[in-house]
């Protein structure tokens, strides 16, 4: 580390409260020096003293408390010297005054006054996290810029299992560095991402699809607009907001995303196709809508390659990254389409199993170019999206590299 980075952390009331303790100590082994500040029910969970002990400096509990100066607003002060807020755990409540700027205590009033960078490690129970009321303040503190660390599966304290356990705290650490070193290696390059599933129309009412969720090409989306890069999302239909400062082109169909990508190709340096695109569609579709009566035998038809079409038109030098979608991690295969298409690298990723791939917040898979394999470990699809920049950031380093010393 250059020079001690200032972290300011947020302790809220739940049983993850003790890990929060280790995580003092880890940012503090990588040359952070932090400051910890806890709502009134985290103190039902831990010790002011536990943190005062770790960081050698004053544990904020309440807007009313004394301040160390008689001219100085504690909550104001905090907010300003912080270079990154994190809040771990933060539980449903806390996400909930922050999504909505409600500031009755010393955590929110603060979250309210900085402008540091933001990362939130949520820990709850798993009815509570999925909760519509939960997921609309998630997506709202993520349109405002801020990070999310996913909470991972396991057994809970309440006795149930299912999401909604604090992230391993090396994952949360390397997020808060991420954000203080700010990143910036996609800096200039304009970065084409396609996400979601085609919808191909039967009749007016009817289309056939997949479980794509588009998941992991928002998480690509948002990770590389952070890293620096200007970013056009190509989505077909999904139930998500599309990540800020990105440039929306909404699509439905294989024939719709082709012709877009197409038309801002020539913008492209970067090309990352993760959208579950067709295979199929039917050759003729109905005018009215189909009974049941009379079943309909339905003519099918190749839809467009659009991953041969952007290697064919693509700009001399633009990287294009397809994605894999199979039941299990088949790298032959994988490596077998990466060939017949022509991409530069390919990501091989397994839907067969639960809780990862389709309708998932989870992933697990494997970088491939001509050359090498990189294992992506299971992980959130916003870390496994980080890692696949990072790849794809390392490839485009080496292809420089290759043509200065040609």
């Amino acid at each position: 580390m250059p020079e001690a980075r200032k972290v300011l952390l947020g302790v809220c009331g739940g049983i993850a409260a003790y890990k929060s303790a280790e995580l003092v100590r880890e940012l503090q082994h990588r040359g952070a020096e932090v400051r910890v500040m806890m709502t009134r029910s985290a103190e039902e969970f831990i010790q002011p003293l536990t943190f005062a002990s770790l960081t050698g400096h004053r544990v904020f509990t309440g807007l009313w408390d004394s301040p160390s100066e008689a001219s100085v607003i504690e909550h104001i002060a905090q907010a300003q010297w912080a270079d990154v807020l994190v809040i771990a755990p933060a539980t449903a409540n806390t996400l909930a005054k922050l999504s909505h700027g409600i500031a009755d205590d010393f955590l929110s009033a603060t979250y309210l006054a900085t402008e540091a960078k933001v990362v939130l490690a949520p820990a709850m129970n798993v009815n509570m996290w999925n909760h519509p009321a939960t997921r609309a303040n998630i997506s709202a503190l993520e349109k405002r810029g801020h990070r999310i660390v996913q909470p991972e599966s396991g057994f809970l304290a309440c006795g149930m299992t299912g999401d909604g356990r604090l992230a391993d705290i090396e994952i949360i650490v390397r997020e808060v560095f991420e954000q203080m070193n700010h990143r910036q290696d996609l800096l200039g390059e304009t970065v084409l991402v396609t996400a979601g599933g085609t919808r191909e129309p039967i009749d007016p009412v009817r289309f056939l699809g997949n479980r794509s969720s588009g998941r992991m090409g928002y998480a690509l989306a948002a990770a590389a607009e952070q890293r620096g890069a200007r970013v056009i999302l190509v989505s077909a239909p999904t139930a998500l907001a599309p990540p800020p400062r990105c440039e929306f082109l909404p699509v439905e169909t294989a024939e719709d995303m082709h012709a877009a990508v197409l038309y801002r190709l020539p913008e492209a340096t970067i090309v990352i196709k993760a959208a579950a695109v067709a295979d199929f569609r039917v050759r003729h579709v109905a005018g009215d809508k189909l009974h049941r009566d009379a079943p309909p035998i339905l003519e099918l038809e190749a839809t467009e390659d659009i991953t041969r079409s952007v290697v064919e038109n693509k700009t001399p030098g633009t990287l294009v990254v397809a994605f894999a979608a199979e039941m299990g991690l088949d790298v032959s295969r994988a490596r077998a389409k990466l060939l017949r298409k022509g991409a530069d690298a390919i990501v091989l990723n397994d839907i067969s199993g639960t809780g990862i791939g389709f309708d998932s917040d989870r992933n697990v898979a494997i970088f491939l170019t001509p050359e090498s394999e990189v294992h992506l470990a299971e992980a959130s699809k916003s870390e496994i999206a980080s890692q696949i920049l990072d790849q794809i950031s390392s490839l485009r380093s080496r292809r420089l590299l290759m043509q200065e010393t040609c």
